[in-house]
């Protein structure tokens, strides 16, 4: 038998169709081959009725309309200032008598006051006034580096202060991560 280009195509498919129908049948037919009854649905069994307060116990196997059930559920009132119907914990609230105090008694707690700022470590040791040039000042570090800067108004000096203003005896800096400002006198040798 020759079997052509086209037909070779088919035979392929219907081989490859046979090869995935055949688990599936044996999967499906699982229990009629072996007996086992795994494919069969699982039976559902009802849970047994529940009985609510004053009413009566439901009996599922009746399909008429219950009135008496009805009934009696009209009957009941919902009154208030009992417990939550919406959630299912009882919250027993325990009031808190007011405590009192006497005037002359110690407050529990007393505000700390806020400590001053730190000063700003640098002394002021003078200025250079150049004609049509800006104000400079010679300033120096306090501490271990003790650096020497020449800075002008609006400069920042030690990675930290800024000169605010300048005067012949005085400058105003400004601490720039806590927003302090502290005058700093002229300082003599």
């Amino acid at each position: 038998m020759k079997i052509g280009a086209e037909d070779r195509k088919k035979v392929i498919a219907a081989v490859v169709l046979v090869a995935v129908a055949i688990p599936l049948a044996l999967y499906a037919f699982k229990g009629v081959f072996w007996g086992s009854n795994a494919s069969a649905a699982p039976s559902v069994s009802p849970l047994p009725p529940k009985a609510t307060g004053a009413l009566p116990a439901q009996d599922n196997s009746d399909p008429r309309l219950r009135t008496d059930i009805l009934d009696a559920s009209r009957k009941i009132k919902y009154e208030e200032g009992g417990r939550n119907i919406f959630t299912m914990e009882v919250k027993i609230e325990t009031p808190i008598a007011p405590v009192k105090r006497n005037s002359t008694d110690v407050p529990y707690w007393t505000p700390t006051p806020t400590p001053p700022p730190p000063p700003i470590p640098i002394k002021y040791y003078g200025f250079a006034n150049k004609p049509a040039e800006p104000r400079k000042i010679f300033l120096q570090q306090e501490g271990a580096g003790q650096q020497i800067f020449v800075a002008s108004l609006g400069d920042i000096v030690a990675r930290r202060y800024r000169v605010i203003q300048i005067a012949p005896n005085s400058i105003t800096m400004e601490d720039v991560l806590t927003g302090n400002r502290q005058a700093i006198p002229l300082t003599v040798k």
